[in-house]
């Protein structure tokens, strides 16, 4: 006999219900029909109970389509009649419960309400798991607490579904028909006796990762340690309009936060300044503005002075450039600490020469932080003073002074991105720009289109042979060949058409070359003429029509570089006709199009407005992995966010697994259908590691059609990495994001818009320049970004794009697969549906649908209007399993979890391979075998449509005859029989009881199988 045991520990911040502001909370758990209660605690609105309860599982095969629902009531006997107050309840769906104790974890659970109208709070927290009792007798009901031992006598039960097919397994929504009937049956008894409440259902699952076992008494201060859940599933029996939610990893999944944000708690009671960063936590700090010295004292022998200026703050240092021979230097230097590391209420600042042995001491002034003005911004900044320098004894000296501004403020300050931190004190000035936050912009890019026509009067170095001709055009570092000349003449014609990437500034010149291929080998070549094009002389192209096509004169490589005097002497010269514009009517695709940030073309004239705004907080990461553990460090993390042309990058936060950044940044939006991608790395150039490449810690994309309007999502995101030995979890990332809308006319009227600019309908780009191009675009992306100060370096920039997205992958393959059968398992479960009408598995529904078709049939004009109604009940009942939370990267679904080290391996692998023989020759093989597999599927499609064209195709002249002589008795017959009675007898026939079926194949299954294919006339 299977038992389900449910563990209830306990419930935190209750609705108090008794009208003296507090409850007397107990528990109900009920479970196929079986209830037990826990005991009433009473004034007690955080109560512990650790109570365990066993129900009996009659049916093990019925637990995933079984509902456990826990209940938590007031104790109420003041009431006369009903002694109980409703608190909350949770639906837990019985497909997630494990089939092992050791995979039980302690998970809390927000209570629901029962109505719209219900005042419900609070949480509870649970242990379910399913076990086997080898005993096998059948008892009564458990008394309501168990032993903490009677958990030992259980042991693990094998998973139900191991002996199911694969296909079975995909397809979660066939269920067994019996344990269907059974359900209604079932519930149709439990409900006969009760009024039937209007309710909203939430159903949640239980994560399976194993945790420690709950303790045997409630501590005095502190709850168990349990994981928040915020996932949800359905349960029950299987609905086609239900949507479908795959099962979470709970270590992969999200977690909700509510931090002190000024956007979520719309400044009610805080701070009316922080509007500028309301999307991240206030972080305060000392800045200190160094800004010159003069009139300082000499120090040397010499005469000479080679000042700096130390900011010291308790065990904090800060220095400036040392200047030489300079009595009055100008350093310009800010410096940032911060509030939350200040060990000392005195700040020093100190001017020391800079000598070959210990420095000098020039002076020095101190301040109190208690005096220090506070500044928020938007207040003009703080006038720099000067102040007198002091000596070591505190009386002031004749000489010297030196200019300072000393304010605290917020990361909102403009001079936060300029400052030097105190945690980067031990980073050097020239590598200090690699730690801080900057913002970029991408190039403006443009399609070039070259369109090479023909060529005239090429003049071949062997009079005697036609030239074999062929052109070569390049861009920078792109380069193109038009196809051979189909004849060997001297005026070739081409009519060939090359692409490329240029991008704003047009610094790069288009050089065209025309080469006669004067033998085999791609180095025997002889170059007839070049043209060298600048590419701002290029006419640009909106939507009009392409500019006319014009002739240019090839010069011999000799002649490129001769004076103008000799150019003018040439009286004959071959030309070239060429048609070159820019495509300003494009947008040029720099990543997949299935995770884009910005689908404006490229013209300024042609972008339409914003539709809304994007922000986005970054606020902190937690339990990040060291990257650095061999050269004694943990983590230097940074962000990187993109969306549209616009790059962001958050100053680095030193040898910390827990940084805390708190930067917000803004976006407009101009399409919803979009997406943001944030990516996490660990700087390995802040001492100057110029070979290192910045390592990766993940990456989070977030599609904006996904969220709410106007409201903040505060989540940690898993950062998951899939690297050689598997998939890893590197730590979370802690966001804020909000889409604001701004023109709702304009983007409801956006989703009937095509997607991208008018010209990729209109002359679309043909495929096989398609991703060449991207590829391009990515590098010119990353070149640019990699030359900025501090650099956007290339690994990053190629890891944001997904530069190998379209890389061979079986691991990407199979979760691409599993995509396929996930939607082909609802067309399933409407098949499955139909066949049991059909076969009247449910006379109910059975008679039912009966009427509705003869309604359908003798009212036709209800037909739309029934399916539109059907089409609209169905998305108000998905209303009530919406996500309630923005997408993140799914490993189950990227079958990440499961992939087997060899596909990763071959995945990773360069291109072309690097692997040895016989790896490569293991791949191929599995290659084959699974090209084998997809050789038989399409084999069998198309046997299928050749069997359609064979039926009037006369190839079998018998089963044709057959056809068409029985086409044409039906075309007479439904001529002279009205259109409704030839609909309700095929109906009644499709739905005729089973007593008068055959389990044989009908008649127009059998004459199709028999039709003839092709498949015997392959070799």
């Amino acid at each position: 006999m299977n038992k389900l045991v449910v563990e209830v520990l306990d419930a935190s911040d209750l609705m108090p219900k008794d009208g003296e502001g507090s409850a007397s909370p107990f528990v109900e758990v009920d479970f196929d029909e079986q209830q037990q209660r826990t005991q009433t605690k009473h004034k007690d609105l955080n109560p512990y109970w650790n109570e365990k309860f066993v129900f009996n599982i009659n049916n093990p095969r019925d637990l995933p389509h079984q509902t456990i629902e826990v209940v938590v009531y007031n104790y109420n006997d003041q009431k006369p009649g009903n002694h109980k107050n409703f608190l909350g309840r949770v639906r837990i769906s019985g497909d997630s419960v494990p089939f092992s104790e050791s995979q039980a974890t302690i998970e809390r659970y927000p209570l629901d309400k029962r109505g719209l109208f219900s005042n419900i709070k609070g949480d509870i927290a649970l242990r379910i798991y399913a076990v086997h009792d080898p005993s096998a007798y059948t008892a009564p009901s458990p008394p309501p607490q168990l032993q903490p031992q009677a958990s030992e006598e259980f042991e693990p039960h094998p998973y139900p579904y191991e002996e199911e097919t694969p296909l079975q397994e995909i397809n979660t929504n066939i269920v067994d028909e019996e344990s269907m009937v059974g359900d209604i049956e079932r519930k149709n008894k439990k409900h006969k006796n009760k009024k039937k409440e209007k309710e909203v259902r939430t159903f949640h699952s239980i994560g399976t990762e194993k945790a420690a076992p709950a303790p045997a008494a409630r501590p005095p201060q502190a709850a168990p340690t349990v994981e928040m859940r915020a996932d949800f599933a359905k349960a029950g029996p299987p609905n086609v309009m239900l949507m479908q939610i795959p099962k979470q990893n709970p270590e992969y999944g999200l977690v909700e936060t509510s931090p002190p944000l000024a956007a979520r708690l719309r400044y009610r009671g805080g701070n009316k300044m922080s509007t500028t960063y309301d999307m991240v936590e206030q972080m305060h700090y000392l800045y200190v503005n160094v800004v010159k010295a003069r009139d300082l004292p000499v120090m040397d022998i010499s005469g000479s002075l080679d000042p700096y200026v130390e900011v010291k703050l308790g065990n904090y240092k800060g220095v400036t450039k040392h200047l030489d021979k300079n009595q009055n230097p100008v350093w310009k230097q800010i410096f940032a600490f911060s509030k939350e590391r200040l060990q000392s209420n005195l700040l020093e600042v100190t001017v020391k020469d800079k000598d070959i042995g210990k420095d000098d001491f020039v002076g020095r002034i101190m301040f109190d932080l208690t005096e220090v003005p506070l500044r928020v911004p938007p207040d003009s900044p703080l006038a720099p003073q000067w102040y007198r320098l002091e000596d070591k004894k505190g009386q002031k000296i004749h000489h010297g002074e030196i200019m300072l501004a000393v304010w605290m403020g917020t990361q909102a300050d403009e001079s936060f991105p300029e400052a030097w931190h105190s945690d980067a004190h031990n980073v050097s000035h020239s590598n200090l720009a690699n730690t801080r936050s900057k913002v970029y912009f991408t190039p403006k890019l443009y399609y070039l289109r070259v369109q090479v026509i023909e060529a005239q009067d090429l003049v071949p170095s062997n009079k005697g042979r036609a030239p074999d001709a062929c052109v070569r055009v390049t861009l920078g570092n792109q380069m193109r060949y038009t196809r051979t000349s189909q004849m060997k003449v001297i005026n070739p014609v081409w009519n060939d058409e090359l692409m490329f990437v240029a991008a704003e500034p047009f610094e790069d010149f288009i050089v065209v070359t025309v080469e006669d291929r004067v033998g085999p080998g791609p180095n025997n070549v002889e170059i007839l003429g070049r043209e060298i094009i600048s590419v701002r002389s290029v006419p640009p192209r909106h939507e009009s029509k392409p500019p006319d096509s014009r002739w240019y004169n090839l010069h011999r490589p000799s002649a490129v570089g001769e004076e103008e005097t000799e150019k003018k002497k040439e009286k004959f010269s071959s030309k070239i006709h060429l048609r070159i514009c820019l495509e300003a009517g494009y947008h040029v695709l720099d990543e997949s199009t299935h995770f884009s940030s910005d689908l404006q073309p490229s013209s300024k004239h042609l972008r339409k407005k914003n539709i809304g705004i994007l922000e986005l907080g970054i606020l902190s990461a937690r339990n990040l992995l060291p990257m650095k553990g061999k050269e004694g460090r943990t983590t230097d993390a940074y962000c990187v966010a993109k969306y549209g042309n616009k790059w962001v990058r958050t100053r680095t936060l030193l040898d910390t697994l827990s940084p805390r950044w708190n930067e917000q940044y803004t976006w407009e939006v101009h399409d919803p259908c979009t997406v943001i991608t944030i990516g996490v790395f660990d700087n390995h150039h802040i001492n100057g590691n110029g070979d290192h490449k910045d390592q990766r810690i993940g990456k989070v994309r977030i599609r904006l059609s996904t969220l709410e309007t106007d409201r903040v999502y505060t989540h940690y995101y898993p950062l998951l990495v899939l690297q050689p030995n598997g998939l890893k979890k590197n730590g979370e990332l802690h966001l804020a994001v909000k889409f604001t809308c701004t023109a709702w006319v304009n983007m409801v009227a956006q989703y009937g818009r095509p997607l991208l600019p008018k010209m990729h309908y209109a002359q679309p780009i043909p495929v096989r320049h398609i991703d060449w191009l991207r590829h391009q675009a990515m590098q010119i992306v990353a070149a640019r970004l990699s030359r900025a100060e501090p650099p956007l370096r290339q690994e990053a920039v190629e890891y944001m794009l997904d530069v190998d997205y379209h890389m061979w992958s079986l691991r990407r393959s199979k979760a691409n697969f599993h995509r396929i059968m996930s939607l082909l398992s609802g067309v399933t479960a409407v098949c499955k549906w139909f066949d049991n009408i059909c076969t009247w598995r449910n006379p109910v529904t059975t008679c039912l649908v009966h009427v509705l078709f003869l309604i359908l049939v003798c009212y036709p004009e209800l037909i739309l209007p029934t399916i539109f109604l059907y089409l609209f009940v169905i998305g108000i009942w998905n209303y009530r399993f919406r996500p309630r939370h923005p997408p993140h990267m799914d490993a189950r679904l990227s079958q990440a979890e499961t992939a087997h080290p060899d596909e990763l391996d071959e995945e990773f692998d360069t291109f072309p391979t690097t692997r040895p023989a016989d790896i490569v020759r293991m791949r191929y093989d599995r290659m084959r075998s699974v090209a084998g597999r997809v050789q038989t599927v399409v084999g069998d499609l198309a046997t299928q449509g050749e069997r359609a064209q064979a039926i009037l195709g006369w190839r079998d002249s018998r089963a044709t005859s057959i056809f068409i002589i029985f086409s044409l008795i039906w075309a007479v017959f439904i001529y002279i029989t009205p259109f409704q009675v030839v609909a309700i007898l095929v109906g009644l026939y499709m739905l005729r009881h089973p007593r008068f079926r055959s389990k044989m194949p009908s008649v127009p299954v059998n004459f199709f199988k028999r039709l003839p294919s092709k498949s015997d006339m392959l070799l």
